[in-house]
């Protein structure tokens, strides 16, 4: 089983939105082989803790203007690791120590990653700061 069409829809929006809001290190992951819950995480990193607020902010709005309801925002508070459950795709936006510390994409290496556009990708790789 690969991920729906509209999942990866979703992703690419969110990702794109992170991108604006200048989120680093994008990347898509099709977990659903692995997983029944959803079919895609989405990470991304930010610099700090605001940032990774308004990474959060800007996907939300997007995915709202697609008719996207969010299921669960945990970590917002925070601002450290926030998790934002739509369904069809999980978004992870990280600070970037965080996201070294986990890293997510190590737990899900065996997953295919889902292309996005090069707007997003352009510049791609770790952090300089990580």
């Amino acid at each position: 089983m690969t991920a729906t069409p509209r999942a990866i829809e979703l992703a690419v929006a969110a990702a794109e939105a992170a991108s604006d809001k200048l989120g680093r290190d994008i990347v898509a992951i099709d977990v659903s082989d692995q997983l029944v819950i959803t079919d895609i995480f989405v990470i991304a990193s930010g610099g700090n803790e605001p940032q990774v607020k308004a990474i959060c902010d800007s996907v939300e709005k997007r995915l709202h203007g697609l008719g996207v309801r969010r299921l669960r925002r945990e970590g917002h508070a925070e601002g450290r690791w926030v998790l934002l459950d739509f369904g069809d795709i999980v978004v992870h936006v990280q600070l970037a120590e965080e996201r070294v510390f986990y890293d997510l994409e190590r737990l899900w290496r065996d997953c295919p990653s889902v292309e996005l556009p090069e707007s997003v990708t352009a510049g791609a790789g770790p952090s300089s700061d990580a």
